[in-house]
C-alpha cells in the first residue's frame, strides 16, 4: 500500500477517486489546489468547492489540506492564455494547467511531503505496452479526458493513479450516492475556471489587452460584417460572427492581422491537407509515420501521417491528413493515438 496525495477539486470524480483509494487500503491525504483568486462562476476554485472537498475528506476519515498555487497558476496558465490570444493563437488553458500545475507543481509538493504517488479524478487510465506506461482513453467516451493529459511522460505516469478511469460517469455518481457524499449530484465544472460566464472571454481579455475591431469580408473582398475583437476569432470558426443576411454555412478561411480583416468562405475553403506542429511531447519514444490524431478535447480521431523534421525529438513537424480537415487553429493541441493509447502530442503552428 502507498502514501497517496489525492487532488480533490470538490467535484464528484475526485471525491470517488479518494474513496476508492481508501477502500483499497492506501494511506490517503486529500489536497485542494487554490489556483484562481479572481471572479469565476464556472470553474473549480470557489470557496464552496474547497468546503465540499473538505466535507468529503472528513466523511472518508482522511486529512485534507489546501495548497495555494495561485502565483504559479497566474504565471503558467492565465498570463500565457492572455499572451496567446494577443498573438492570435487559440490556447487550451486546461492543458497548460495540467502540464505546469497539477502534474508538475503538485508532484513537487508530493515529493517534499514524502508521498509515494498522486491521484486525480480524471477520466483516463494507465496501462503498459512493451515495457512502457501509456495513458489510454477513459471507459466513458463522453467524459474521456486523455486529450488534456497527453503531456504526461514516463516519470509522471509511474507516480500517478487514476481510480475512476475505468468507470462511467453514472457509475461514479452511483458510488458517491451510496456513500452519501455531498458531491454525488454536483454538476461538472464547465468552461475555463477563470472566465466568468457573464462577461466571457471578451471582458476578461479586454481588461488585460487591447482588443481590435476587424472587418469580415467574403472571398471576393466584399465586407459582410464586422467583429469587435479580431483576437477572439480563429481559423475554421463558423459560429459567433455577426454577418447578417449571409446565407449558408460559412467558415473563417483567413485572418489578416495586418489589415484586421477576416475572410469567410465555404467549407471547401476552410479545409487543409496538413497542419504544421511544434513543441512535441511524448509518452515514451518519438514516432513518425501513420498516426491517428485528435485536435480538440472531444473531437473525432482523424487518420494521417506524422512527419517530423530533423533528428529524433525534433520540435517541428506536421500531420498530413488522409482526408483534408477543417483548419486547426494555431495554438491548439494535436494529440496522437494508437487505438485508445496516447502516444504524445504537439501544438499547431
Amino acid at each position: 500500500m502507498a502514501e497517496v496525495l489525492v487532488a480533490m477539486s470538490g467535484g464528484v470524480d475526485s471525491s470517488v477517486a479518494a474513496a476508492l483509494l481508501v477502500d483499497a487500503g492506501h494511506t490517503v491525504t486529500g489536497v485542494t489546489l487554490k489556483l484562481w483568486g479572481g471572479e469565476s462562476d464556472s470553474g473549480c476554485c470557489s470557496v464552496s468547492d474547497v468546503d465540499d472537498a473538505r466535507w468529503v475528506a472528513t466523511a472518508l476519515g482522511i486529512e485534507h489540506h489546501v495548497f495555494n498555487l495561485g502565483s504559479d497558476f497566474n504565471e503558467h496558465v492565465v498570463d500565457r492564455y492572455v499572451a496567446d490570444y494577443a498573438a492570435g493563437l487559440n490556447p487550451n488553458p486546461c492543458i497548460e494547467c495540467n502540464r505546469h500545475i497539477k502534474f508538475s507543481k503538485l508532484l513537487d509538493r508530493a515529493d517534499l511531503l514524502g508521498f509515494d504517488q498522486i491521484a486525480t479524478g480524471h477520466h483516463a487510465a494507465i496501462s503498459s505496452h512493451e515495457g512502457s506506461l501509456y495513458l489510454r482513453r477513459g471507459d466513458d467516451p463522453a467524459k474521456d479526458q486523455s486529450y488534456v493529459l497527453h503531456m504526461l511522460d514516463q516519470s509522471q505516469l509511474r507516480r500517478l493513479i487514476l481510480p475512476v478511469g475505468d468507470m462511467t460517469k453514472d457509475e461514479v455518481r452511483r458510488i458517491a450516492e451510496e456513500r452519501g457524499l455531498v458531491t454525488a449530484a454536483k454538476p461538472d465544472s464547465q468552461d475555463v475556471c477563470f472566465i466568468h460566464s457573464k462577461g466571457g472571454r471578451q471582458e476578461f481579455l479586454g481588461n488585460r489587452i487591447p482588443l481590435t475591431p476587424a472587418s469580415v469580408v467574403d472571398t471576393e473582398g466584399v465586407q459582410v460584417g464586422s467583429v469587435q475583437s479580431v483576437e477572439l476569432v480563429t481559423i475554421g470558426q463558423r459560429r459567433g460572427l455577426d454577418v447578417g443576411g449571409n446565407t449558408g454555412r460559412k467558415y473563417v478561411t483567413d485572418i489578416d492581422r495586418t489589415s484586421n480583416t477576416i475572410t469567410l468562405g465555404d467549407r471547401a475553403g476552410a479545409l487543409r491537407e496538413s497542419v504544421a506542429l511544434h513543441r512535441f511531447v511524448w509518452a515514451d519514444q518519438p514516432i513518425a509515420g501513420p498516426v491517428v490524431a485528435q485536435y480538440s478535447a472531444h473531437g473525432r480521431p482523424v487518420a494521417g501521417r506524422l512527419e517530423r523534421l530533423g533528428n529524433d525529438g525534433a520540435d517541428e513537424g506536421s500531420v498530413v491528413w488522409d482526408t483534408p480537415q477543417i483548419a486547426v487553429a494555431p495554438g491548439q493541441s494535436v494529440v496522437f493515438y494508437d487505438g485508445d493509447r496516447v502516444l504524445g502530442g504537439a501544438i499547431a503552428r
